[in-house]
């Protein structure tokens, strides 16, 4: 398990395995939203990160006629980040947690900037983070 997993996971008060699967999502989902240069720098400044976007990229995920009927109705995006990070048995409040841990060990690593640029990029992110 990686030391920012473990930060995490310590700082939330979550199962270093969850935080692994969720911190990995939360990436996933940001490689996935955000726009392409400054996520990118992020992901790769972050040790450990490139990893588990590999391992947990779209983890939870709808896939099939069900997965894009839940994205034209309004299940993708932030709101279906939400959704995958409660059916790892997160509440609210881990969540907003884990997410501010997750930006603020970005930051450390990637620089305020970059990680500004990302969270302008996507939508709906800021009130979160």
């Amino acid at each position: 398990m990686n030391e920012l997993v473990n930060r995490i996971a310590n700082n939330v008060g979550i199962d270093a395995d969850v935080a692994e699967k969720a911190v990995g999502m939360m990436l996933g989902f940001l490689q996935r939203e955000a726009a392409d240069g400054p996520v990118a720098k992020m992901i790769e400044a972050i040790p450990g990160a490139v990893d588990l976007v590999a391992k947990h990229n779209g983890e939870g995920e709808g896939k099939g006629l069900l997965g894009g009927l839940m994205s034209a109705i309004g299940g993708g995006g932030i709101m279906g980040l939400g959704q995958q990070l409660m059916s790892l048995g997160l509440g609210m409040g881990e969540i907003t947690s884990l997410s501010r841990e997750t930006i603020a060990a970005a930051r450390e690593y990637a620089g305020s900037d970059v990680v500004d640029e990302v969270v302008a990029s996507v939508p709906g992110l800021s009130q979160f983070v």
